[in-house]
């Protein structure tokens, strides 16, 4: 299992530096194996076959690599290791960068909507060119949420279960839904898999971050309103955290949005169709930020007591 004090150092320094942007990404490495693999097997019959046969093997690959470099450093010495899982750990969490990326949104949109368009675009998967202001704000804040959960919660929930391994495995099954995981005519069959075991990967993530935010927020019952609401999405575990901001903000998430030119009518998240403001977005980041640091005790803990079970297991 990975020390706690590799979660800590990844920790701070994704804290401190967010995603770096001039050394190689692993995410950018597995985004060119999904993109190598689909354009191969994305054709002809059996579609959905052949995607599920990639994904599978992706996420095997993955793990199995990860696994190997830790217990190859390992035998040299564990501060390898342990460094080794610092820096896994750094990569894999996105909470500073996506903060950054909101902020971004909302200075942009208050120089020009075109501006706010454009930036806004960099976070989310839908058609950004005829966003309203406020649907702009909407937008990021959704984001905001939901990648607490992909971004910082569930990588952390992995890393707790399966270790720096674990960790990796799930980055690729979150890239993998990213990238094919959409009901299109192109991806319908051949991310049908994809989409599935990146929803079993993020139930109880997606959950424990709606949770981790109401905790938050120091209001407990919120939690009837995302048990309300939470449901009210596509996917079984994005409506969890933006039902959670929604009722933290008093606003109403979802409704229709295009994707690759299609438009998909969601349900509203919340009732209250207020205008967001640059408020609303610093108490988002706050909330996210209480969230953060509360998953990564957690963690910390859980990694604590697996080495204690562990160590006691040797001894005895």
């Amino acid at each position: 299992m990975t020390n706690p004090l590799s979660l800590l150092i990844g920790w701070i320094l994704d804290l401190l530096l967010g995603d770096p942007q001039r050394l190689p990404h692993p995410v950018v490495w597995f985004g060119k194996m999904i993109s190598f693999g689909e354009h191969r097997l994305n054709r002809g019959e059996h579609r959905k076959s052949k995607g599920a046969l990639m994904a599978i093997v992706l996420i095997i690959l993955v793990f199995l690599i990860g696994w190997l470099i830790h217990h190859l450093l390992a035998l040299v010495t564990l501060y390898l290791a342990m460094a080794f899982d610092a820096i896994v750990v750094f990569y894999c969490l996105a909470g500073t960068t996506l903060i950054r990326e909101v902020r971004a949104v909302f200075i942009a949109l208050d120089r020009s909507l075109e501006e706010g368009r454009r930036q806004v675009a960099r976070i989310v998967g839908r058609d950004t060119s005829a966003l309203s202001a406020q649907e702009v704000r909407t937008a990021a804040l959704e984001t905001l949420a939901e990648n607490l959960s992909d971004g910082v919660t569930a990588p952390l929930f992995w890393l707790a279960i399966a270790g720096v391994p674990g960790m990796l495995a799930y980055k690729m099954v979150n890239t993998l839904d990213s990238m094919i995981g959409y009901r299109t005519e192109r991806y319908k069959d051949f991310g049908c898999w994809a989409a599935h075991i990146d929803d079993v990967a993020n139930y109880l993530p997606a959950r424990l971050t709606a949770l981790l935010m109401v905790i938050a927020s120091g209001r407990p019952k919120l939690l009837a309103f995302v048990a309300r609401y939470g449901r009210n999405h596509a996917s079984p575990n994005s409506g969890y955290p933006e039902a959670a901001l929604a009722g933290i903000l008093g606003c109403r998430f979802g409704g229709p949005h295009y994707y690759f030119g299609e438009l998909f009518d969601k349900p509203y998240i919340g009732e209250q169709d207020r205008t967001l403001t640059t408020a609303d977005m610093e108490k988002s980041v706050r909330i996210n930020r209480i969230a953060e640091v509360l998953m990564v005790g957690l963690t910390a803990l859980a990694l604590y007591l697996w080495s204690l079970s562990n160590t006691t297991i040797l001894m005895s």
